[in-house]
Formats: C-alpha cells, structure tokens, sequence
C-alpha cells in the first residue's frame, strides 16, 4: 500500500503532506527532525491519510495536494 499523507503542526499553523509506504516510520523522521522542509515546525501529528492500492493514483493525489486547488480541498475537506 502507498499511503498520500497531511501532517499538521502542533500549533496547526504548518501543514505538510507526502507519499510513503510505512506511515509510522515516516511521522517518526518527521518528528526526529530529520526531513530539513519540515524540521523547524515541528512536533508534527497525522491529520489524515488515505491508502492506495496503486502507486500511481497515489502520486497522482499527493501532486494534487501540493497544488493551489489541492491545498484549498484539504484544508476545507481533510
């Protein structure tokens, strides 16, 4: 399974999101400061994810998020 990911900032000012195959490891880098984009916002939580069976789709959403009318569906929808 690929999983397209939200994590959201303590202070809920910073969101992130990404692709991965292992949901835990991933928030764990994150929260180790070891991923440099999202370093100085940290402590990060899961907002939300959504799994995918193909890795295709999955990339396919995880561009969506990143954009202008992605950013604007998960903030009102996620």
């Amino acid at each position: 399974m690929k999983y397209v990911f939200v994590l959201e900032s303590l202070d809920s000012l910073h969101f992130y999101g990404g692709l991965t195959d292992d949901l835990r490891a991933r928030l764990a880098k994150h929260n180790a400061g070891e991923v440099p984009h999202t370093s100085k916002y940290g402590p990060w939580r899961l907002k939300t994810y959504v799994a995918f069976s193909d890795e295709k789709q999955a990339a396919t959403f995880e561009k969506y998020l990143k954009s202008t009318s992605g950013r604007a569906f998960a903030k009102k929808r996620l």
